[in-house]
């Protein structure tokens, strides 16, 4: 459906992770984290081809020696969707193609699946007006409604998101028995156009305050499209957290299609 359009991926990494250094090579059954998000992201239909973005040498040349493809780019960007931009560009320099989407899936999700993708960019190719969207995941516990490192989500009726925050919102604090408790999943398709727009947005007081990307597009007074996924998945924001991924990649269908290829095992 999308492949004619030539929609890529853009994985943004770095090692200088303030909350786990180094994460993107964190080893897991075998394969450092970010090996995983390209093979798995690699499996889509729906891309012409993946990326990592990265100022690291050390990823280059790791993603290289898998057969992949990264973009070196600067050390000084904040924002993940800053770092895809960039590379967008010299991608777009290099191969002299355009996509018409870019698909910024961050290099902390072990877990996602191809089909999380097409998700995601299925309302986008049935609706020319939607400019961006997430997934949308369930939390299941109070605790992760709690954690600061899962960004929460409320959204209007429409499905387009209100407000992100590392708080937990809804608030439950007038005694309402249960409250919606959602998560962004990092997998953001970008329509190729805005995402340079959004590159020259100036930077906003909430987006800051949260380290929460999207927040700049809604403090513009744009419009987020929340896209509910009907799959399970689990960010890497921490040492505690990558125990709990390798877990949950011993018994993943997913792995078994690329770990014997790279003769590994968990």
């Amino acid at each position: 459906m999308t492949g004619e359009k030539n929609n890529i991926a853009i994985i943004p990494a770095r090692m200088a992770s303030s909350r786990f250094p180094g994460k993107p090579m964190a080893m897991i059954c075998g394969i450092p984290m970010i090996g995983h998000v390209y093979l798995r992201v690699k499996m889509c239909p729906e891309l012409a081809d993946v990326y990592v973005a990265t100022c690291d040498q050390e990823i280059v040349d790791y993603i290289e020696s898998i057969g992949g493809k990264a973009v070196m780019t600067h050390d000084r960007h904040e924002r993940c969707s800053d770092r895809c931009a960039e590379a967008l560009e010299k991608i777009e320099k290099a191969s002299g193609t355009v996509p018409e989407i870019m698909v910024m899936i961050q290099g902390d999700e072990p877990l996602v699946r191809p089909e999380m993708i097409t998700e995601a960019v299925t309302p986008m190719i049935h609706d020319p007006e939607i400019l961006i969207t997430n997934l949308l995941a369930d939390l299941s516990t109070e605790a992760e409604f709690e954690d600061p490192n899962e960004v929460k989500v409320v959204v209007d009726e429409n499905g387009n998101a209100l407000y992100f925050s590392r708080e937990p919102i809804p608030s439950r604090k007038k005694g309402t028995a249960r409250v919606p408790m959602q998560k962004q999943v990092c997998i953001i398709p970008f329509r190729r156009d805005f995402l340079l727009r959004y590159t020259v947005m100036k930077p906003t007081p909430l987006e800051a305050i949260e380290s929460v990307d999207m927040l700049r597009i809604l403090e513009h007074g744009l419009k987020v499209r929340m896209v509910k996924t009907a799959y399970q998945s689990k960010a890497v924001d921490t040492a505690a957290d990558l125990v709990v991924v390798e877990k949950l990649m011993a018994r993943d269908q997913l792995f078994g299609k690329y770990g014997k290829i790279l003769n590994v095992g968990c």
